[in-house]
């Protein structure tokens, strides 16, 4: 196979070089160089065809003859060689002509690898034994499909595949592997020539069959150093989102279908022709009751006009049926065979109320010998009013002696879908996925694409019916809307499979063959760019085998010498079993717009802690499955059962060794992520994570990451949803050590050892560099929209949904490793329990009442978690400008806009701060304190006593600068606090710090503290270390400064106590007595210690005072009495350095006191009786509650400015309600309708028709007007006349509609798909449209009689080119300028 190309043509492709090579200076990837002859010689001399120059040379003599003679021969020679000159040129320039005109004819493409001169056309047919080799100069087309063992590409050899400008050919390659090495390269189209026919690679093989590859083992394709990859394919859409929500069933009342035997007699179904709902069922068992044939015959004759009825006849139904029934049904609903209705005779009918303009559908079969022929099948379209088909259906028959009967009301002939952006490049049969829009990622599904002439750009029509609803909204001013992927390319790489797990491959936790595909790119590769490219049946469970991986490749961007960075764009990777695209050791990467879809283990992953600089751009992962590789990956029982790696007998813990698999695992902040979707993962939608140092194959390899320490790259507009632990995650790492009998865990499991605290470049000393999170989308996640943990981090611009928590900030602990960082949320939106109200199946597991209007929906946990919008957990963290709404509790559950981390040991420090929020309509509960129950168990805990923050303005108690805390929290008290029973909370004034207390010897003990004005109320605090091997033991309270605390023990008092001042600013002092045994001899000292440096500084011995009264006349001296009458050891903590910003301690390091003390007694030190007697004082008010400190006014500037989160923020949209009343709901006292647009509230009174009209060019109102109800032919003509084009129209009515057919004809006009039928409807509202379009949005709403509508909210885009809008704002989009801005820095 390998040979010379004699053609002595130069190679057919330029390849690019990495930064090791020469790089051509036009190389584009893909691009051939224009082949051409090569040149000729250059010729000694040229001819001379002027007159000689003088030369030094021999002189000679000729005669006039001669001299005539040898100037006829001159000119002669000069004539031949112009005649010479001339035939040559015209011979050239036909040549040009010719090949100009071979190239036109064949639209010859210098940019497309297949249409190069230099390529042959290969095909081998099938072999597959043949092991190919490509190597020096050949260049070979594949042109029809082949079977081979194996092909290597090396040596500047190349292999690409045949296409033609129709794209029609098929070409399918099957073989082992393909490797590319050494200057080989394999084409499949090219960056600016994208192959339009469908090309194929199956990978086949499996893994317990012959031998591996060095590096890449089996059933691949690898490219080594030297090796070029350019797959290109017709450029597609790669994902949107839906414009308008897709119901179950396709239809928004659901589908209806009934099956049933020996339902004798007539079986009748009424629906409505205006929403497919189906409104009557009834069974008239004619057979035998004449009485029932005048039922029947009365309850036709009582339906209104129009009404859809389907009749199905069950076993027989002609005994009874009476004349003037028949008659009914012929002049009502056509029929032209109920008069021949015979015994048992199956009959079938549908047909609509008193329309005789159209025919009914109408079945008969006849009985015989207990069968029919065939099913008696009528079955009739219509359209809903807001234009979507459906069909009913009804059937009746006989099957070896058994009647049945049934009905089907469902979508008609596919579902049409309304997406968000154009996907004109989507085709008839591409297969697409619907993410979920609930809890649970499993209601994700697939469907097939069906012709549809009549869609616009931005519609398709789907064949499979949903079984589950996909929001296409904004609601509550969250974008829910699903993410629509396209799964089809017209190039597949694609695994052979086995029809069931086999061999070593992990069948104990998968049925199916995992051992797929893969690509894998190594170190030093010439050129790698994927476009357009369908991976399926991918990766390999068992070897470690990604379905696309950059395996140790280093820098891949400019920086690496690529002058055309390495990508991989818009691909889709679904079906796979080992992740979707690894990113290993590899920096600058840009992967976009591609889909990771039902696969195992982390998706778009990160994986040795030391990738940098990676760009991943409007990527969509969804159905991230647990699998085997990692422990990280594992659910619980793989955790458990996956033991080979852990020393001893040791039995992993899932909740903290495993289930961690992610969609985005992001193992060090410098990389970047915008526009992207986590779609639904078993744990987590995005997590970042920090190693210590580097791991797996890159351990030693580099230098320590500081991925603790590095500032976050970019992250902004991501979305993360239905995700089962968080939408988004940055906290912990992983172990970096192999187990030993020390510590017994699996390398790389999930450890709690690591703090986010990014600092210029990495340096601790150098100033923080703040992470800023902005515009994160996050909804219907389980457990957390976001978990954040670590130094100085700000979330901006973002919106929590229907999360079990919006919202958890933790910092770091007991003493945070970033000293004076803290954390921020700003200009967000948190929504409680939203319109969104799920749909049960597909694993959701917990149903139950919420709101609004205490409606069934789907919960994130049981029906008792204690749903929470903001949590707070550690500190300082500072909430502020952010709006909460829809936080309302049930009887089951406490549902609070802030609330706090629950079992909590840890500490919460009073600097927390709360300001500038808006508690929005519909929350109950502002703030919630744990209450013994389920979920907060007994609220013991030392956090849960200690919960606190400062609300600075009153935005959340009504009060200015006021600590709120827990009820039963005597240490913050005074007398003028005040009570929040529904809280359990409590708000006081006054100033607030901590203390640390560290005891040794014992370390085992609980602590009591207690403030000297409230001794009946002690303080139980069991400590942070509560397990036995502790050696010491922490406590962590919040006392209120200036006063007097006592400290009990409920054992032996510790031999050695530590106190750190937490919080205290200058001069700031609190007096404590602790509990000893009254013979106790006692050192204290005080000292400043430095955490980070660990020096110890400004050491100072106490003394013994002689008195009380001289203790407490030397509070600024370093002294302290010990009363031996009560056991109590007095000392006064006082800070004397400053303390900077939000640092716990000062700039020198945290002040402490030491006690060491000498005990002789083993007897339990609680001296709290005698300081009852002795100490007990009248609680007094340092800080009054200023008479003027309350709230009154509602703050213009709290809560967000933001009014609606969108994933298209270069999209502007308006908010708009409607609100009708049904004069039921008038007379039951509720007068208030109203139409709002953005913010502008109109008011409807009387009993009156409402319009306003928005110009849908500039969101403004153009117009409104209001009609008394009667007066309906002004009403229809301003609605069909008197509104301009390119207009939003707004209706609502009080108590009664207008002339009910009129008016719903004169709306078709605005958008509907026919003329509605009003009669006997509640209420009305209408969004609609005045233009040559109909957006998605626009929709009629009618209520039946004696119900209202409520609310009726939309957020409707403007400025769409589509209305006809001639000048439209192209609004910059950020996330493109963001892109751009990294690319040119790279």
């Amino acid at each position: 196979m390998q040979h010379t190309n004699g053609s002595g043509y130069p190679p057919a492709f330029h390849q690019s070089h990495n930064g090791n090579s020469h790089i051509p200076t036009r190389y584009s990837p893909g691009r051939i160089v224009p082949v051409r002859p090569p040149p000729l010689p250059k010729s000694q001399g040229s001819p001379d065809f002027s007159s000689p120059k003088p030369e030094n040379s021999a002189t000679f003599s000729f005669s006039a003859a001669e001299q005539r003679q040898q100037a006829e021969v001159a000119r002669k020679r000069h004539r031949n060689a112009l005649i010479c000159v001339a035939i040559s040129c015209a011979i050239f320039f036909i040549l040009l002509i010719a090949c100009l005109a071979v190239a036109a004819s064949s639209n010859f493409d210098e940019n497309c690898p297949d249409q190069n001169p230099t390529v042959k056309q290969w095909n081998p047919g099938h072999d597959p034994q043949r092991k190919v080799v490509i190597g020096k100069g050949e260049h070979l087309s594949l042109g029809a499909s082949a079977t081979v063992h194996s092909i290597t590409i090396q040596n500047g050899g190349s292999l690409v595949f045949a296409d033609d400008k129709e794209g029609s050919k098929n070409v399918t390659l099957k073989t082992r592997f393909i490797h590319i090495r050494e200057g080989g390269a394999l084409h499949i189209g090219a960056d600016k020539c994208h192959y339009k026919s469908k090309a194929t690679i199956i990978l086949y093989g499996k893994s317990d069959e012959s031998e591996d590859l060095p590096l890449f083992g089996k059933k691949f394709i690898g490219v080594e150093a030297g090796g070029s990859l350019e797959l290109h394919g017709t450029k597609k859409l790669s994902w949107t989102q839906l414009a308008k929500t897709l119901p179950a069933s396709g239809l928004p009342s659901g589908s209806y279908s009934f099956k049933k035997d020996y339902s004798r007699g007539f079986n009748v179904r009424v629906i409505d022709q205006d929403t497919a709902q189906v409104l009557y069922v009834d069974k008239f068992d004619t057979h035998d009751q004449e009485n029932e044939s005048i039922r029947l015959h009365t309850f036709l004759r009582g339906l209104d006009p129009g009404r859809i009825v389907a009749i199905a006849v069950g076993d027989s139904a002609a005994k009874s049926l009476l004349s003037d029934t028949k008659q009914t049904l012929k002049d009502l609903l056509g029929s032209a065979h109920v008069n021949d209705l015979s015994y048992r005779q199956s009959w079938a009918l549908v047909g609509v109320i008193g329309d005789r303009t159209s025919n009914s559908s109408e079945a008969v079969q006849d009985y015989v010998n207990h069968n029919t022929a065939e099913q008696a099948l009528a079955r009739r379209k219509f359209t809903t009013v807001n234009g979507v088909d459906f069909s009913v259906s009804a059937y009746s028959e006989w099957i070896e002696g058994t009647s049945w009967a049934g009905f089907n009301v469902e979508v008609a002939d596919g579902t049409v879908l309304d997406l968000l952006d154009d996907v004109t490049s989507w085709r008839e049969g591409d297969r697409i996925v619907i993410a979920s829009t609930d809890y649970s990622m499993y209601q994700a599904e697939e469907f097939t694409l069906l012709p549809c002439p009549k869609c616009t750009k931005h519609q398709v029509k789907i064949k499979e019916k949903p079984q589950f609803p996909h929001v296409g909204e904004i609601l509550d001013g969250v974008d829910m809307r699903a993410e629509v992927g396209i799964l089809s390319r017209n190039i597949v790489i694609q695994g052979e499979m086995e029809g069931s797990c086999y061999g070593s491959n992990m069948c104990q936790f998968f049925n199916t063959d995992t051992f797929g595909g893969h690509i894998q790119i190594l170190k030093n590769f010439t050129s790698v760019h994927l476009s357009n490219v369908e991976l399926k049946n991918m990766g390999q469970q068992a070897q470690k085998k990604y379905p696309l991986h950059f395996h140790l490749c280093g820098d891949v961007d400019v920086k690496g010498g690529y002058r055309s960075p390495t990508y991989v764009d818009s691909l889709s990777i679904h079906h796979c079993f080992s992740r979707c695209l690894g990113i290993h050791a590899t920096n600058g990467l840009l992967v976009k717009d591609t889909i990771g879809y039902d696969t195992l283990g982390h998706c778009f992953f990160l994986e040795d802690g030391i990738e940098e600089r990676n760009v991943l751009f409007h990527n969509l992962g969804l159905l991230t499955k647990p699998g085997t590789q990692l422990p990280t990956d594992r659910n619980d029982t793989m955790c458990t059962e996956i033991r080979d790696k852990v020393y001893g007998k040791y039995i992993p813990v899932p909740a903290t060794d495993c289930k961690a698999v992610s969609t985005f695992w992001i193992a060090n902040p410098n990389n970047h992520l915008i526009s992207n979707a986590a779609a639904g993962s078993q744990d987590t939608g995005m997590w970042y994570l920090f190693h210590s140092m580097s791991t797996g194959d890159s351990h030693g390899l580099y230098p320590e990451t500081k991925a603790e320490l590095t500032p976050l790259g970019k992250f902004y507009n991501n979305r993360v949803h239905s995700n089962f632990k968080a939408g988004l995650f940055i906290d912990k790492g992983v172990k970096t050590t192999h187990a030993n009998s020390e510590d017994p865990r699996e390398y790389l499991c999930l450890d709690n050892n690591a703090r986010f605290r990014p600092h210029e470049n990495a340096d601790p000393s150098k100033p923080r560099v703040p992470a800023l999170i902005e515009s994160l989308i996050t909804f219907k996640n389980n457990d957390h929209g976001a978990w954040v943990r670590g130094g100085d981090i700000t979330i901006t611009n973002s919106a929590f949904a229907d999360n079990g928590i919006g919202l958890t900030f933790a910092s770091d602990g007991s003493f945070p490793k970033d000293e004076g960082a803290s954390q921020t949320v700003l200009e967000s939106l948190f929504i409680g329990e939203s319109k969104n109200y799920g749909f049960p199946g597909g694993q959701n597991k917990y149903f139950g009442t919420g709101w609004p209007g205490n409606r069934n929906r789907t919960l994130p946990r049981n029906k008792t978690f204690p749903i929470r919008g903001f949590q707070i957990y550690d500190g300082p963290v500072h909430l502020t400008r952010s709006t909460f709404r829809n936080f309302v509790s049930t009887s089951d559950r406490y549902t609070s806009a802030i609330g706090f981390f629950m079992k909590n040991a840890w500490q919460l420090t009073p600097k927390n701060k709360v300001s500038l929020v808006k508690l929005d309509i519909n929350v109950s509960l502002k703030v919630f304190f744990c209450k013994p129950g389920p979920w907060f168990e007994d609220c013991k805990q030392d956090g849960d006593k200690n919960a606190v923050f400062n609300d600075f303005d009153g935005s959340v108690s009504g009060y200015k600068d006021m600590l709120v805390g827990r009820l039963d929290n005597f240490l913050i008290r005074n007398p003028d606090c005040i009570n929040v029973t529904d809280w359990n909370g409590i708000i006081c004034k006054g100033k607030y710090a901590q203390i640390y207390v560290q005891t040794w010897n014992p370390a085992n003990n609980t602590m009591s503290i207690v403030r000297d004005e409230y001794p009946d109320f002690p303080m139980l605090l069991r400590g942070i270390n509560q397990n036995h091997r502790a050696t010491f033991q922490q406590y962590q309270p919040v006392v209120m400064l200036q006063k007097d605390y006592t400290v009990h023990w409920n054992g032996k008092a510790p031999e050695n106590i530590v106190i750190y001042l937490i919080n205290f600013d200058k001069n700031d002092w609190i007096r404590i007595a602790l509990c000893y045994p009254r013979d106790t001899i006692f050192q204290v000292k005080s000292d400043v210690y430095q955490r980070l440096t660990k020096v110890v500084s400004m050491v100072e011995e106490y003394t013994a005072a002689s008195s009380i009264k001289d203790f407490l006349d030397s509070q600024a001296e370093r002294k302290y009495f010990f009363d031996n009458s009560t056991g109590l050891l007095f000392i006064y903590l006082q800070a004397r350095n400053e303390r900077d910003g939000q640092s716990y301690c000062s700039s020198f390091g945290c002040e402490r006191l030491n006690i060491t003390a000498t005990i002789r007694s083993e007897q339990v030190s609680n001296c709290m009786a005698e300081v009852d007697q002795k100490y007990r004082k009248t609680p007094t008010i340092i800080s009054p509650v200023p008479l003027n400190n309350s709230v009154s006014v509602p703050c213009r500037a709290c809560g967000t400015s933001q009014v609606i989160f969108s994933s298209d923020p270069e999209r502007t949209y308006i908010p708009v309600q409607v609100k009708s009343l049904s004069k039921v709901e008038t007379d039951q006292g509720d007068l208030e309708a109203f139409i709002s647009v953005n913010g502008t509230k109109m008011k409807l009174y009387g009993r009156n028709t409402f319009v306003v009209t928005v110009d849908a060019c500039t969101g403004k109102i153009a117009g409104n007007r209001t009609f008394l109800t009667k007066d309906t032919a002004l009403i229809v003509e301003y609605l069909t006349t008197g509104i301009p084009q390119k207009s939003i129209v707004l209706l609502a009515v009080r108590s009664d509609i207008p002339g009910e057919q009129t008016i719903s004809e004169a709306l078709v006009s605005l958008g509907t798909a026919k003329a509605a039928k009003l009669k006997d409807k509640g209420s009305l509202a209408l969004y609609g449209f005045k233009g040559h379009f109909k957006p998605s949005w626009v929709e009629l709403f009618t209520s039946p009689a004696g119900q209202g509508l409520g609310i009726v909210e939309k957020y409707i885009p403007i400025q769409l080119e589509e209305y006809g809008c001639t000048k439209v704002v192209k609004i910059q989009r950020k996330d493109l300028e963001i892109l751009k801005k990294l690319q040119r820095a790279q």
